[in-house]
């Protein structure tokens, strides 16, 4: 995958559940394979997030549930900082109303421009500057209490939890 001009490996990718039900696909880009959210923080270069739904879900609920995770995996003073850059998260999200299968969207960090977020193809607002903002949202899903255990280990490509996610949803998270 190429994200402006870098070179970017499929380091895992894994499914989000909400109980029984999938509720979308995640697939994370690095310039090499990491297996710890400090090893993505530490490597340069642009990075990636790549979320295709397979579930109808409320983007503004999905704005709510990053906040929360976020909020989860940083201290009160970090999270503090992250405020006014997740209220404006929340409002991109919340403007999409419905996210439905087979809707992606990416979080991108790119050196010098910041963290990038695209909806259904289209770039949202402007970037996000801070990379402290891209790490934390990388916290949601690959810090010490993430949303889903297994996604998290899909991710980072630990055992084989993802191997199955895989197999059967890469193609959805390769196409965008």
């Amino acid at each position: 995958m190429d994200l402006r001009g870098a070179k970017l490996l499929l380091n895992g990718v894994g499914t989000r559940f909400k109980g029984p039900f999938k509720v979308y696909v995640a697939g994370l880009y690095v310039g090499k394979k990491v297996f710890t959210l400090d090893e993505i923080v530490a490597q340069p270069g642009p990075k990636r997030v790549s979320i295709t739904i397979v579930r109808e879900i409320d983007a503004g609920e999905l704005g709510k549930l990053l906040t929360r995770g976020v909020e989860d995996n940083t201290s009160k003073n970090q999270f503090s900082k992250l405020v006014p850059g997740l209220i404006k998260m929340g409002q991109v999200l919340a403007e999409n109303k419905k996210l439905v299968p087979g809707d992606n969207f990416t979080i991108d960090w790119v050196p010098g421009t910041g963290t990038v977020v695209t909806i259904k193809g289209k770039p949202q607002a402007e970037a996000f500057k801070e990379p402290e903002f891209f790490n934390a949202i990388l916290s949601m899903w690959l810090g010490p209490v993430p949303g889903e255990w297994k996604l998290k280990d899909a991710l980072l490509n630990q055992e084989q939890a993802g191997s199955y996610c895989y197999n059967k949803y890469s193609i959805l998270v390769n196409r965008y």
